[in-house]
Order: C-alpha cells, then structure tokens, then sequence
C-alpha cells in the first residue's frame, strides 16, 4: 500500500495557501489604496473593505485549524458548537448559502468533526450559485453519523473527489483538490468506518459512519 503521509501533508498546506491568497491578497490592496487615499469617503470604504478581508482571513484560518490541523490530537472531544460557529462563519460570507443544522449530541470525537467540517466546505463549494446546506449529526451505537447535503441549481462537484472518498485516486494521484477527501477517507479507514456520497444535478449528499467516534 502506497504511504502518502508526506504528500498528503504537503498538498493540504497548498491547499491552505490557495484558499487564503485571496483574502489576505485583498487586504494587501487595500493597505496600499489606504496609503494613496485622500479622500475621506473613500479612506473609509478602505477601512470596510480591510475589516471584511481580515474577517475572512480569520474565519478561513479558524476553520481549517481544525479541519486539516491536528489541533490538540484525534482523541479530544470537541463540543458541536464550535464546527458550527466555524461553519457558520465561513457560510456567513457567502450571501447566496443558508445553512440548517441537526445536531443530536452535544460534542464529537475529533475525526468526527474533521469529517464534518470537511463535508460542509465540499458542500459549500458544490454551491457554486447558492442554496442550502443542511448538516446533521448523531451518535448511534457507539458510532458517529454525519450527514451533509447540499442543495441548489447545477451542483457542481468533481467526480475525482468523490472517488477519493472512497480511497481511489485516478490517473492524476493525489493532487491538493482530493487531497482533503482522501484525507477523510483515511481518517474513516482508521476508525474502522465508511463514507458515501450522492450526487443529482440539484443536489450532493454527504455520508459518513464512524465506529468509536
């Protein structure tokens, strides 16, 4: 079995880097309009438009501290409240996507919240003209159950992806775009789980039962 330990880390970080440049691009901009600004009407259009892109920058680093970090290790139990303040957060920059919860527990094991958050932000860019992203969660059996769906006109989700979530990596390998399924994938494989998905032209559910977590 191929080990990619090492290129797996290396593509999240890319991966990382990629999803932040344009917020942290914005606020460089912004910082140099401010310092040739003179007018005071549009200094504070700067100030508002830096304020937005430091908010993003700070919701995106929070979440992915979590999603792709090992932020305290896989034993920790986290409390459902704090993926959802992150999801929120991130969905809250987005006007076109509202998001409906169903949470039956009060907090998860760590490889659960790392599916979860993971599966709303595969969710939120299968959104790509909005909708609704409903995320629910349950502790059965010992095990946890996540389930994401995403709904909105033309969904628009990479078959690629949904093969790494099943632990198969095509022609191309692991690149940084499945690079976080394959990632999940792994995280469910070592909890003795599985993940699922289906996909219609209006819609993409997400699905993940985690044995012991």
């Amino acid at each position: 079995m191929t080990d990619y330990t090492l290129d797996l880390a290396s593509l999240l970080a890319s991966r990382l880097c990629h999803d932040m440049l344009s917020p942290v691009g914005a606020l460089s901009n912004g910082l140099e309009l401010l310092a040739e600004e003179k007018d005071p009407e549009m200094r504070k259009r700067c100030f508002e438009l830096l304020e937005q892109s430091a908010k993003i920058s700070a919701d995106k680093l929070k979440f992915f501290r979590l999603a792709f970090g090992a932020a305290g290790g896989f034993g920790d139990m986290v409390a459902v409240e704090e993926p959802r303040a992150l999801v929120d957060a991130l969905a809250g920059n987005n006007a076109r996507v509202s998001v409906n919860w169903a949470l039956g527990v009060a907090t998860m094991p760590k490889p659960a919240v790392k599916v979860l958050l993971n599966f709303a932000l595969l969710g939120m860019e299968a959104l790509v003209r909005g909708g609704t992203l409903d995320i629910g969660a349950e502790s059965r059996g010992g095990a946890s159950e996540i389930v994401v769906r995403a709904a909105g006109p033309r969904i628009a989700f990479d078959q690629a992806i949904g093969a790494a979530l099943e632990g198969v990596l095509g022609e191309d390998g692991l690149t940084s775009r499945n690079a976080p399924a394959f990632m999940l994938y792994q995280i469910a494989a070592r909890q003795g789980g599985g993940l699922q998905f289906a996909l219609t032209e209006d819609a993409l559910v997400l699905g993940a039962v985690l044995p012991g977590a």
